[in-house]
């Protein structure tokens, strides 16, 4: 068996495995197999020696003054015969290695050695991608399994890119190489499985920490990321050095370091803004490129009112509403934008709305009292008109000279 050692040697310097890893699961799988021939009762032992790599096998036996369990139990006279100092209660390891043991041993070992290496190589697999988590990688496209892509990230790991995770309108062809997030990794029976995404908001915060020395430092910080993939992100940055421009660092020198991103992005369009724990003035950063004329903040319904100018209210908007979905995504606020002419028309019905409601407030109904006596009143005026029209018909006409 010096062979097996000389191979298990070689195996721990290759890939890693510990040898007495592999030793102990040979000796683990060769219980088993002696435990489907001596019985289930039977309490073997295999030994495998860790310098010769020869095996043998032992059962444990009792001694008992009377054998009723011969699997596990022995006689004291036949216990002193194999060494005379046994005892009653005293456990004795009997060698019962079987003749043709080494043939069955090589076979174990074998299968034992092939699964320890699959065993250890997911193990490794697994780690290695869990400490990325979290993280972004760089794959290289394989091919297209239907919707979904496969794509390489090592020499010995693929993962597959899901028609959820991807960007509408990105291509790829094999031999691309592309930027993914790590959303998580499973460890399975199968191997590790790895989740990645294009899509992710986190993609972009880990692309700039990547590019810009200041965020991954800590200097700038990244305070919020709203993204729709593959059209337009924007983010909140701040600064914890007054020395240093936010904005202007993750931009670079003529833009190259958010140019830099934007490529990995595919032309994703990118918004960088400047934060501020001012909820007003973050809403108007927010709406960038457009001017803002004021912000009115409702901190309790987190909703606030801006009013921009006449011919900007599309900017603000955006296409679709992108710009200002994307703003309010990023602030945590509901943001309503109306024009300028908009906001002083509605000014004005408000403040007409204002009167008239002040007058429905006035009561207009008369006290019970006084509506009596008005009733009482009303009353003898009719009955006084109805006097005056009789006397009336009682006067006779004068006749004519």
């Amino acid at each position: 068996m010096s062979e097996l050692i000389d191979a298990l040697n070689q195996l721990q310097k290759e890939k890693h495995i510990e040898k007495e890893v592999i030793m102990q699961a040979i000796e683990d799988s060769l219980v088993a197999a002696c435990n489907r021939d001596f019985g289930k009762n039977a309490v073997v032992k295999v030994n495998m020696d860790r310098e010769t790599g020869d095996i043998s096998v032992y059962v444990e036996k009792t001694v008992v003054e009377e054998v009723e369990d011969p699997a596990t139990e022995i006689s004291l006279a036949d216990a002193k015969m194999i060494r005379f100092h046994y005892e009653l209660g005293d456990v004795v390891n009997i060698e019962v290695t079987p003749k043709n043991f080494g043939r069955i041993a090589a076979q174990h070992a074998r299968s034992v050695i092939v699964q320890k290496i699959k065993e250890e190589e997911r193990r490794v697999v697994f780690e290695h991608f869990a400490h990325k988590e979290k993280d972004i990688v760089t794959g290289v496209v394989q091919r297209c399994n239907g919707k979904n892509i496969s794509v390489s990230l090592d020499d010995k790991t693929d993962a597959v890119l899901t028609e959820k995770e991807q960007v509408k309108g990105e291509v790829f062809k094999p031999t691309d190489r592309i930027k993914l997030y790590i959303v998580e990794v499973k460890d399975t029976n199968k191997g590790p499985k790895i989740l990645v995404s294009r899509t992710h908001p986190e993609l972009v915060k880990r692309l700039f920490e990547k590019e810009v020395a200041e965020v991954y430092d800590g200097t700038v910080e990244i305070k919020s990321i709203a993204r729709e993939a593959g059209s337009r992100t924007k983010i909140a940055v701040a600064s914890n050095d007054p020395n240093v421009d936010p904005v202007g660092a993750c931009v670079g020198i003529n833009g190259a370091r958010v140019n830099a991103i934007v490529s990995d992005l595919r032309g994703e369009k990118i918004d960088i803004i400047e934060w501020n724990d001012d909820p007003a003035v973050l809403i108007e950063n927010a709406l960038s490129p457009s001017n803002v004329i004021s912000v009115e903040v409702d901190e309790e319904e987190k909703s606030a009112r801006v009013v921009v100018p006449d011919y900007q209210l599309s900017l603000a908007i955006g296409k679709e509403g992108q710009n200002a979905r994307l703003a309010a995504k990023l602030t945590g606020y509901k943001i309503d934008i109306k024009s300028e002419s908009q906001a002083a028309e509605l000014s004005e019905e408000l403040d007409f709305g204002g009167d008239f409601d002040e007058m429905e407030d006035f009561d207009l109904e008369a006290p019970a009292e006084e509506t009596e006596e008005v009733s009482e009143l009303t009353e003898a005026v009719e009955s006084s008109s109805e006097e005056e029209e009789s006397f009336e018909e009682e006067i006779p006409e004068e006749p004519e000279q």
